[in-house]
């Protein structure tokens, strides 16, 4: 009859047979890593900013801490854009979409807090609307929008997945029918009776919780606020696919008939995760909003959604530092050419894509832990 016993630091046994201990979330060069960047984000950069003269080489410029604030926001979109791609094998194209929802929530808290407690928004007295139309009903509220970043995104993915996923719809028609939902809505948005500002959107923002936006500590503080989701949900992202949850997420990414037969359902792993990550670009787009000043349905367009896929397959899928290392440098790339060269921008982004599909296809990541282990070979 078969015992279980346990050695020391080999975890336990069954008939003899080690079974693998849990590796820890980070290792200790990945742990110091994490708490530099934690420095970097809440301690460093301020320091920088706020009390550093603006004449010193080591003054870290406004435009500097709206830019990186903002490609921090997109890198958690390409954090999550790995954990439904890279881990689980699910393409979307739509994720867009999920990143403007967000943005849309907080925008509607921003109109209502510029134009004042009784008062409609610009756009709205504009076009003569004598009150609020229902889907504003809670947008006064702080503590509501907080709760509908997360439940407007939500909620659509859950709806669109459950679906999708039950349907088995896979590979390329599950990534043109993300794409046509992002367009469907970008259309919707557009629409002036909608109530979402139309073509133009939300803009003229002044103040949150009632103090002013335009300010240096508070474009510090969103700067801030910005690092700390995209930390956080770098951890939660390492903790979800070191799991048996994460694994099994795997195992539907290389063989899902194969995990069908082993007794498990897809349905209730690929659901979850695509309401996560979409969950995780809603909070994106509504800490985007208010560093950037606008949100329009411009931000729906594929072109956008495809962008992140970019990013994750420049940084490195199924690595989840590789999306964040894409993010920066493919933005950071973007925002340089864009004034240097605008017109050869689409054309790099194009040629990008292609070479490292054709020869990176680990992405820039991968590449560096291939040239790594040949190191430690040789």
């Amino acid at each position: 009859m078969n015992t279980l016993t346990s050695s020391p630091g080999a975890g336990s046994t069954l008939a003899g047979t080690a079974l693998p201990t849990r590796a820890p979330l980070l290792s200790r060069p990945g742990w110091a890593a994490f708490i530099l960047a934690l420095l970097a984000v809440c301690a460093l950069a301020p320091v920088l900013n706020l009390l550093v003269p603006e004449g010193s080489p080591l003054h870290l410029s406004d435009y500097m801490v709206g830019l990186l604030g903002k490609i921090m926001c997109y890198a958690i979109c390409a954090l999550a854009m790995d954990l439904i791609w890279g881990y689980t094998g699910i393409l979307s194209l739509g994720h867009g979409l999920f990143f403007a929802l967000g943005g849309y929530v907080m925008g509607m808290y921003l109109m209502r807090q510029a134009a004042g407690p009784d008062a409609l928004p610009p756009f709205m007295v504009f076009l003569d609307w004598k009150a609020l139309p229902w889907q504003w009903a809670l947008s006064g509220s702080f503590i509501a929008t907080l709760i509908l970043i997360v439940l407007v995104p939500g909620l659509v993915a859950f709806v669109f997945g459950y679906f999708a996923f039950r349907s088995r719809i896979k590979g390329v028609y599950f990534s043109i029918i993300t794409q046509a939902l992002t367009v469907a809505a970008m259309l919707l948005f557009f629409r002036n009776e909608t109530g979402f500002g139309g073509n133009n959107g939300f803009t003229g923002f002044t103040t949150i919780l009632g103090y002013p936006l335009a300010t240096q500590g508070m474009r510090m503080l969103l700067f801030v606020l910005s690092g700390l989701a995209l930390l956080g949900f770098y951890l939660l992202a390492r903790w979800l696919v070191r799991s048996k949850y994460g694994r099994v997420l795997q195992a539907v990414r290389d063989a899902e008939s194969r995990v069908m037969f082993s007794g498990y359902s897809p349905l209730p792993y690929k659901l979850s995760i695509w309401v996560i990550s979409a969950v995780m670009c809603g909070v994106a787009g509504a800490l985007y909003v208010p560093q950037v000043g606008i949100i329009n349905p411009g931000e729906m367009s594929p072109g956008n959604s495809i962008e992140i896929a970019i990013w994750t397959a420049v940084g490195g899928r199924a690595t989840l530092i590789g999306p964040i290392v894409g993010a920066f440098l493919v933005n950071g790339a973007k925002s340089w050419l864009t004034v240097a060269a605008p017109e050869f921008w689409l054309y790099f982004l194009g040629a990008l894509f292609i070479a490292v599909t054709l020869w990176l296809p680990n992405g820039i990541v991968g590449l560096v832990r291939q040239l790594m282990r040949k190191d430690k070979s040789s």
